[in-house]
């Protein structure tokens, strides 16, 4: 029970920490949206990234936190199965003609737009599948860990909850397959670029995922037809197209990270059989 206690006040903790400096930071009043969304994504990561250090450094730098090692694995892994995972149901949304694409929209300042993306997806992996992930996992046990940074992910996406079960369930499976293919890359960086992927191009090529509202897209996407199949207001991200096609990218990396640890343990006991 003392060690359930202090796993659980050290993950509060983390998160309040992080919480408490997010909300201290202001935002420079800046007229360009583009510049002052960027600031707006940088600042909360720079805390995530200072909280994470330092409790990373109370823990006598024991968790291996994926940053390093295998990060070239981690970048390929993540983003071939990006590009799969927003393209598969975008195409078939398409192809049966739930989602149109009516016109063209011009953004200035593009890049800076994927950028600031970039900083809130590497904020979100880094804090719940960085320290709280790698503490939990340490502390416990894998299915604790991902119970636990699952819960913390749905939470971030309270628009999901007030959504529906479809928009829930669609969070709920998008964390459990990216918890899987963290494992199975053994790299955080596979997560953060498939998830970056899903969200710079299904929000910022397709409109088809919904971010804060003042990012820009290319695409108009117009969604038509049983909110169930397209989403409704959630776009594809409420669509039960997306629930099976995460469940679908989830049971397969589920399986190679499984037989992969297989595989590591076997090769442990044979090489100490030796």
């Amino acid at each position: 029970m003392k060690k359930i206690a202090e796993i659980l006040i050290k993950v509060i903790l983390f998160f309040m920490m992080w919480l408490l400096g997010v909300s201290v930071i202001p935002i420079p009043n800046i007229e360009n949206p583009a510049i002052w969304r960027f600031f707006a994504e940088l600042f909360p990561l720079l805390v995530m990234i200072l909280v994470t250090v330092l409790f990373w450094l109370i823990q006598k730098k024991e968790l291996k936190m994926g940053l390093i090692d295998n990060w070239a694995r981690g970048i390929k892994i993540g983003s071939v199965i990006g590009i799969i995972w927003i393209l598969v149901p975008v195409f078939i949304l398409h192809i049966f003609g739930i989602v149109q694409f009516e016109r063209s929209n011009y953004f200035s300042s593009a890049g800076l737009w994927f950028i600031s993306v970039f900083l809130n997806v590497v904020m979100q992996e880094l804090l719940v599948r960085g320290y709280l992930y790698q503490f939990l996992k340490q502390k416990s046990n894998i299915l604790i860990a991902t119970i636990v940074t699952t819960g913390i992910f749905t939470l971030l996406h309270g628009g999901a909850i007030e959504a529906g079960i479809v928009p829930v369930f669609n969070v709920l499976t998008m964390s459990v397959f990216m918890t899987f293919l963290l494992e199975w890359s053994k790299s955080i960086w596979a997560p953060i670029i498939a998830h970056y992927l899903w969200n710079a191009v299904g929000s910022l090529v397709f409109n088809g995922v919904l971010l804060a509202d003042d990012y820009p897209h290319i695409l108009n996407a117009v969604f038509v037809g049983n909110d169930i199949i397209s989403g409704g207001v959630c776009r594809i991200e409420g669509s039960i197209l997306v629930l099976i096609v995460n469940s679908i990218f989830g049971i397969m990396i589920g399986f190679l990270s499984v037989m992969k640890t297989k595989r590591t343990a076997t090769r442990h006991v044979t090489d100490t059989a030796v």
